[in-house]
């Protein structure tokens, strides 16, 4: 009972300090919105369009865009408000269609459409994209040209004629077959590669800063003081340990529940992906019980964990995904995987991508359990030993 009281202490003493709310459960979640939004899923390039005519032909162009199946067209009322947007990024590309659009086309004069775009690989994209389109339009008004120099009709009529048969013509279609595996992360939700790894980052990260409290409880003579009552040391061990372990299922939990109900988050089954975030949380709390033994200040404790944090969590696939290290390193791959980290990450992935069982991840289990064992050893030997000196 005891441990359970000084396991309640610490977890109230945490949810009391008010820059815990933000950084422990309000910052995962707004990175965790930036990442997916900016990463995540489908992306459509977003292509404004500046429609200075308001003629059929402009209005056919335009639709004609509408139809790409990779591109959000945006109307912008005018071209400096385009310019500005491609500028800061809000929009891809732009598409300028002057005011004499039709009228020249009908009189048979060139008319200049104007492109904007970022230099880089996706405005060419888009700028391939927008020819295709233009050149679609232009081979209807060159069959309409070639029937009224013929003497056959009128432009406007021919212009009909041409676009009708267009409409009719049996399509070209091109049939993609993919070979080999999909790539994961293109299997995964729009949200669900960012919450896995912020999960895992945040519930180590915020462990390891914990540490600094059991440092200050060291210092101030708060341990020796219990143990002096009818406490003993395992009670203490267990007390401090479960407090931190409690802090990291806490932040965990919301994590896990709040971007399922935000973000539609898939954690796969609810039972083993608990079972991974208790595990991961035994490990985080295990290395914080660890540096709250070895290290003799919180300064030095809770800047080593932000330095401890961050490294094993980029080094374990949580800022650059493990599938990347996997095609660009296998060598790099591999060491990944000495951090909990990587095998948190590769539980989740199993569950979530392959529906995999108990059976399916018990190794990855096997190994957190690993981890947590050999850190808890190594910080209850230490502890004890600063406590009873």
């Amino acid at each position: 009972m005891k441990s359970f009281a000084i396991a309640a202490t610490n977890l109230r003493r945490f949810i009391r300090d008010r820059g815990n709310i933000f950084f422990v459960f309000i910052f995962p979640m707004l990175l965790i919105l930036v990442f997916g939004t900016s990463f995540g899923g489908d992306f459509n390039a977003r292509l404004a369009v500046v429609v200075e005519s308001d003629g059929e032909l402009a209005r056919d162009l335009v639709t004609r865009l509408e139809g790409l199946d990779t591109v959000n067209v945006v109307t912008v009322d005018t071209e400096a408000a385009a310019v500005r947007g491609v500028e800061r990024g809000e929009l891809e590309a732009a598409v300028i269609i002057p005011a004499d659009y039709d009228a020249a086309i009908t009189a048979g004069a060139t008319v200049d459409l104007e492109f904007l775009a970022r230099s880089g690989q996706e405005g060419s994209s888009l700028r391939s994209n927008f020819e295709s389109v233009v050149i679609q339009q232009a081979v209807v008004l060159r069959a309409a040209r070639f029937a009224e120099s013929e003497g056959l009709a009128a432009f406007g009529d021919a212009l009909a004629t041409a676009q009708l048969v267009a409409d009719n013509l049996n399509p070209v279609t091109v049939e993609v077959t993919a070979v080999g595996e999909a790539f994961a992360l293109d299997l995964l939700g729009q949200f669900d590669s960012s919450a896995q790894t912020q999960l895992l980052l945040f519930v180590f990260l915020t462990s390891l800063a914990g540490s600094a409290a059991l440092i200050q409880t060291r210092r101030l003579g708060v341990a020796k003081r219990m143990i002096a009552t009818p406490t003993s040391v395992r009670d203490v061990l267990v007390g401090e340990g479960l407090g931190r372990f409690l802090v990291a299922m806490v932040q965990g939990t919301f994590i896990m529940l709040g971007t399922w109900l935000i973000f539609g988050v898939d954690w796969g089954d609810p039972i083993l992906a608990t079972v991974i975030l208790l595990l991961f949380a035994l490990v985080g709390s295990g290395a914080a019980m660890l540096m709250g033994a070895l290290f003799s200040n919180d300064e030095q404790a809770g800047g080593m964990g932000v330095l401890f944090g961050l490294g094993f969590a980029a080094l374990g696939g949580c800022m650059v995904p493990l599938q990347v290290f996997e095609l660009i390193s296998p060598g790099l791959y591999k060491v990944a995987h000495i951090t909990p980290h990587a095998w948190g990450l590769e539980a989740f992935d199993s569950i979530v991508l392959n529906n995999g069982t108990f059976s399916d991840i018990a190794v990855f289990l096997a190994i957190l359990v690993g981890y947590a064992v050999v850190l808890y050893v190594l910080a209850i030997w230490r502890l004890r030993v600063v406590l009873t000196r």
